[in-house]
């Protein structure tokens, strides 16, 4: 079984209504977030699409688990959700608990 099993699946979204625009989230994880035109930040498909549709998800991938979870930490909008694929439980950001 390879590390990747055990891990469980993690999505990523952002809540715009909260987006301050900073950027931090594309400083940590560029691969993942990315600022647009309106100055808010969106989250990325795996192909390097810019998901501007609300609510929004892409996968967390493992190699970079770490840098999101900063983001979700670091972000003064307390916008980035991250949450578990299979049960929709919120692991970090503002409704983790």
């Amino acid at each position: 079984m390879s590390a990747q099993d055990e891990a469980p699946e993690l999505e990523v979204w952002i809540d715009q209504d909260l987006c301050t625009g900073d950027g931090i989230c594309a400083q940590y994880a560029p691969e993942v977030f990315e600022l647009d035109i309106d100055g808010l930040a969106y989250v990325k498909s795996p192909d390097d699409e810019l998901l501007q549709d609300e609510g929004a998800t892409t996968p967390v991938p493992l190699k970079l688990l770490a840098d999101v979870r900063d983001s979700a930490k670091e972000c003064p909008g307390d916008c980035i959700h991250v949450r578990r694929v299979t049960d929709r439980v919120e692991v970090y950001g503002p409704d983790a608990e």
